[in-house]
């Protein structure tokens, strides 16, 4: 049996294709498309009606090569980006629509929980308690658990994308006194996330996402060819100094630095106050880079729960769309 999951982020639709084999998601086939939406919606904004018809088409070829490659339907979902704008359902009709793919959001919980179940998997059970975190575009998230679920979850709106946007925009590189503003906002949103996983005092400490994957490499884990199942860390200290180096270049020249992408390299900055701030108000001094994230929860769960768990996901948000025709013009952006 082979499973597909779509992933709209930020910056990217990807698609993994997976043979759900002994309850394990073994990996047959990736693709990605390349969309940017963290460009062109400011936080809080509409999904402008070119991204959506952008969004439309990178569905539609997933979709596609999921069938090529002997997967059913995909489980497909939308972070943070499509979950704040606020013609969330119109978007979510028209990829349906047009498609046939049921896309949905996901809570920024259940995203947390979701991403810290792919974790564990991969950690395994004598990494003990185990805290979670992940920098997204539009968002934070934090878990920490003693078991195959986490105890306590968090979704703040510290994501790399949407902080460029509210605090970068102006200066390339940024002023010192903009990264200081951003750095207080962040301790200022952490303090009572950071106090409770201070209170838990986990033993090991995972983060995900390619945020925290460049960050590692420009702070000198190994790079992605030597593969999955060599350990990356990423200490406190290093991203500290990061942060003090990626300030004072423009995105153009952090983007020939080791690790940073040139589509990511405007938001790298953002994301290393992020995650040195939450590891220094958490007391992680360092933290293991963990190659399974959101999309192997869900495959996961898909496997080791069944399908009715995501039917009721979807369901959610079909009742929380109104009916009607799909609207022509999703959204404009302005002149």
């Amino acid at each position: 049996m082979r499973i597909s999951v779509v992933d709209v982020g930020s910056n990217t639709v990807r698609l993994v294709v997976a043979d759900a084999q002994d309850g394990v998601p073994l990996p047959v086939h990736t693709a990605k498309w390349r969309l940017r939406l963290s460009e062109q919606v400011t936080p809080g904004g509409p999904v402008p009606e070119e991204a959506v018809e952008r969004l439309v088409e990178a569905v539609t070829q997933a979709s596609r090569t999921a069938t090529r490659w002997g997967a059913a339907g995909p489980l497909a979902f939308a972070t943070a980006v499509v979950r704040a704008a606020p013609n969330r359902q119109e978007v979510l009709r028209a990829v349906r629509a047009r498609t046939g793919v049921g896309l949905c959001t996901l809570p920024g919980e259940v995203e947390a929980e979701l991403t810290f179940l792919g974790a564990r998997r991969w950690m395994g059970w004598r990494s003990g308690p185990l805290a979670l975190l992940d920098i997204g575009g539009g968002s934070l998230e934090v878990a920490f658990g003693r078991g195959r679920l986490p105890d306590f979850v968090a979704s703040l709106p510290l994501g790399a994308g949407r902080l460029t946007h509210e605090f970068f925009a102006q200066a390339d590189p940024p002023l010192p006194e903009q990264v200081r503003a951003l750095r207080r906002k962040v301790r200022h949103q952490l303090r009572d996330v950071a106090a409770r996983i201070r209170w838990e005092g986990p033993r090991t400490a995972v983060a995900t996402s390619r945020t925290f994957q460049q960050l590692g490499r420009l702070c000198g884990a190994a790079p992605g060819r030597q593969g999955p199942f060599v350990e990356r860390r990423l200490r406190c200290a290093d991203l500290r100094a990061a942060v003090d180096r990626l300030a004072v270049l423009p995105a153009a020249e952090r983007a020939r630095l080791p690790g940073i992408s040139a589509p990511r390299a405007a938001q790298s900055l953002a994301g290393a106050v992020v995650g040195h701030t939450v590891m220094k108000l958490t007391g992680l001094e360092a933290v293991t880079i963990c190659p399974w994230a959101i999309r192997e929860g869900v495959l996961l769960r898909h496997i080791e729960d069944g399908p009715s768990w995501w039917a009721e996901i979807t369901r959610r948000n079909e009742e929380a769309t109104p009916p009607g025709p799909v609207p022509l013009r999703i959204a404009t952006t302005s002149s």
